[in-house]
């Protein structure tokens, strides 16, 4: 039997790589900036440099190592080449966050073929690329990582109102991370996702000012935030998850108990 320490749940990640998608805000700023805290060299992704920028230096005064990386999530060619500037910089990438995604707020009906393709290609296209491509150099270099997809609450249940395709996307990513941990499971890259429900982020900005304050109808009264997911992320990125694989975590403060929109 491994000798294993007491309690065996180290959060720590020096001398990992990562890379974190849409990490110009929101929960993807947040994500890059925990992973940094706890040792890990990120890669920031998205297409607003000059944010990725001033994250990377705040990070590099901390003490961290962190590279901006312009990425539009919709060209292919960017995001091979986001993988390329990450091993160019700090070695083989063997955290992945694909945390990149866009609402679409719309009815079904109503949404034009060009937003059907935004949406499906930065909320799912993206992802599955991504891992892939992660995934390839670790088999190729015999590594192990893990990958977290950032799925939503929206993949258990869609109430009507307007986010119809945000959704399919959310479910498609919940199931690529179930079936690329089976198919991945020998080469010890674990695959899992993060189900999160409402979270105060640049997202959910926008629905605040169109819906209003939406505590009243959630069961606890609030909406938490970025920093609340911290946990999870570390949990599913560290070796404290290194026999979970294949799950899909929903963090939702409750919000599924009772929500009246």
């Amino acid at each position: 039997m491994p000798d294993f320490p007491l309690s065996n749940a180290s959060h720590d990640l020096t001398g990992r790589v990562a890379l974190v998608t849409g990490a110009s805000s929101g929960l993807g700023e947040r994500f890059a900036r925990v992973l940094a805290s706890q040792g890990a060299a990120v890669a920031l992704c998205a297409r607003r440099v000059d944010r990725l920028e001033a994250l990377a230096k705040e990070i590099e005064q901390a003490g961290g190592r962190a590279i901006p990386v312009a990425m539009d999530a919709r060209d292919a060619d960017a995001l091979v080449a986001a993988v390329d500037a990450a091993e160019a910089a700090f070695g083989t990438v063997d955290i992945l966050v694909n945390n990149a995604g866009v609402p679409d707020a719309q009815r079904a009906h109503k949404m034009s073929v060009d937003l059907v393709d935004h949406v499906l290609g930065v909320n799912l296209r993206a992802p599955w690329l991504l891992a892939i491509e992660v995934a390839r150099r670790l088999i190729e270099a015999k590594r192990p990582g893990n990958i977290v997809n950032i799925s939503s609450t929206a993949h258990y249940r869609y109430d009507g109102g307007g986010a119809a395709l945000y959704a399919v996307t959310k479910t498609a990513v919940a199931r690529m991370t179930e079936t690329l941990s089976t198919e991945w499971a020998y080469a010890n890259i674990n695959v899992n996702a993060i189900a999160p429900g409402m979270f105060v982020s640049e997202m959910t900005d926008g629905m605040f000012e169109r819906i209003g304050d939406p505590s009243e109808h959630v069961a606890r009264k609030r909406i938490p935030v970025a920093a609340q997911l911290d946990s999870t992320l570390l949990y599913l990125c560290s070796p404290a998850s290194e026999c979970v694989t294949g799950a899909v975590i929903k963090v939702d403060d409750g919000q599924s108990a009772r929500m009246r929109m």
